[in-house]
């Protein structure tokens, strides 16, 4: 494919990165000179240009007429939209555009922008809110995706100290309970990912990846050690536009409490939101955040604009005995640490809206795509051709990547967890989990 993406911040560089692993044809404009677009043209195989993105002479410079998809992701939301459109009145065939105003996400507007011209509005504060509302549904789960059609869900668990499943390895994980209906399909450790086989080990703090049904996630939590708990008190640190959005998605289900340091921004957020209780501190120190319950908190969210903050906020509610933190972290060099220092669940705005407009960029028959939180492992659904090479033999006996595993099943109405003796057949939806460099050869499998 032939991309453009204008804007090379935290979300166009991360994109950038991503999909040129795939063999497409990708350009960045960037109307200043900056250190991301410097180092996207020393170290990947794209074209970059410094120019104002939305000039009707440089997207023709560049055949936008031929652009596959256009991508709108600098941080001003007017700019991203007029450059979006632009781009599809000169030619582009598919346009998103990065958005700030969550007025946008309404479905008329969205149906008033797709006739403008625009095809994907992205608002990564719903997506992390989004994000947080489905990780709460599952207390004691880090993260959980939904696919088809939510009959299998993509569990992640950290695997605690005294979990049946430390030091057990695949095998012995089926020998001793065949009657769990689930596949460990990737391992998250010192910042390495792990495409697991039978004789990979389970370590303690390990972030293991099961694919099973929603029934089986508690006893998913219980191998790994977890506890789960009715949420009912939940405190979220920060006032700004992501922390504002979690709060309107969990308010109705839930005891909120929002801490904000400014004092307007917490009158302004008060008004904004229906059932939260507002706290203006302006010192968020030990002492004060006991003062407003911490300790009787289930739930605690570190979402201001500063991912440090986030981390060690977190890390001081568990000491406090908070059962579930949540951070947000949008350098992703510290998603790893935040990980180690044993926060449930990290939160990164970039992966979410990347993973959100790289479904844009599959063809043929991957019919979804899902960046992973903490791995580097990707998440591809594909719908299984007529004589593609995959229905020719059992999953154990067709050569399938080192890098690559297949979690699950779906045909028709009935969900399969993938083993070895399974045959793929034609008109199945089969989900994949595989490291960047395995998926060009995963995908020849579904051909």
């Amino acid at each position: 494919m032939r991309i453009i993406i204008a804007g090379a911040g935290e979300v166009g560089s991360y994109l950038a990165k991503m999909l040129s692993n795939e063999n497409h044809n990708i350009t960045v404009i960037e109307d200043e000179l900056t250190d991301n677009l410097k180092t996207l043209d020393n170290y990947l195989d794209i074209l970059t240009i410094e120019a104002y993105p939305g000039s009707i002479e440089v997207l023709k410079d560049n055949k936008i007429e031929k652009t596959d998809l256009f991508i709108a992701v600098t941080p001003y939301e007017t700019e991203n939209i007029a450059t979006a459109l632009i781009a599809k009145q000169l030619g582009a065939k598919k346009t998103a555009a990065r958005v700030g105003n969550i007025e946008y996400m309404k479905p008329q507007n969205l149906e008033f922008f797709k006739k403008m011209g625009i095809d994907t509005l992205i608002y990564p504060e719903l997506l992390a809110a989004k994000e947080v509302a489905s990780i709460l549904k599952n207390s004691g789960v880090s993260e959980v995706f939904e696919f088809a059609n939510n009959k299998l869900n993509l569990f992640v668990v950290r695997i605690e100290k005294d979990a049946p499943i430390a030091n057990k390895t695949l095998k012995e994980l089926s020998d001793v309970f065949k009657e769990l209906n689930f596949r460990a399909v990737a391992i998250s450790r010192n910042f390495q990912t792990i495409i697991p086989r039978g004789n990979n080990t389970f370590k303690v703090n390990d972030l293991a990846y099961f694919v099973s049904t929603p029934k089986n996630v508690n006893d998913i939590k219980k191998l790994a050690g977890k506890e789960s708990f009715t949420i009912k008190n939940v405190m979220i640190l920060g006032g700004n536009k992501i922390a504002k959005k979690i709060a309107s998605e969990l308010e109705h289900d839930f005891n909120l409490k929002l801490i904000e340091p400014n004092k307007e921004k917490a009158i302004k957020t008060a008004d904004e939101l229906n059932k939260t209780l507002v706290v203006n501190i302006k010192n968020q120190n030990i002492e004060y955040l006991i003062e407003e319950g911490i300790k009787e908190m289930d739930v605690f969210i570190g979402a201001t604009g500063n991912s440090e903050t986030n981390i060690l906020s977190c890390v001081l509610a568990k000491q406090l005995g908070v059962k579930h933190t949540i951070a947000e972290v949008e350098n992703i060099d510290y998603i790893d640490l935040a990980n180690k220092l044993g926060i449930e669940s990290v939160i990164n705005k970039k992966i979410l809206t990347a993973s959100h407009i790289y479904r844009h960029t599959t063809t043929g028959n991957i019919s979804s795509v899902q960046c992973l939180t903490g791995t580097d492992a990707e998440m591809l659904e594909f719908i299984v051709p007529q004589n593609s090479k995959i229905t020719r033999k059992a999953l154990k006996d067709v050569n399938f990547p080192n890098d690559a595993i297949i979690g699950g099943i779906m045909r028709g109405n009935e969900h399969i967890i993938a083993t070895g003796d399974c045959i793929i057949e034609p008109n199945d939806r089969v989900i994949v989990f595989c490291l960047p460099n395995a998926i060009h050869t995963t995908g020849k499998f579904f051909k």
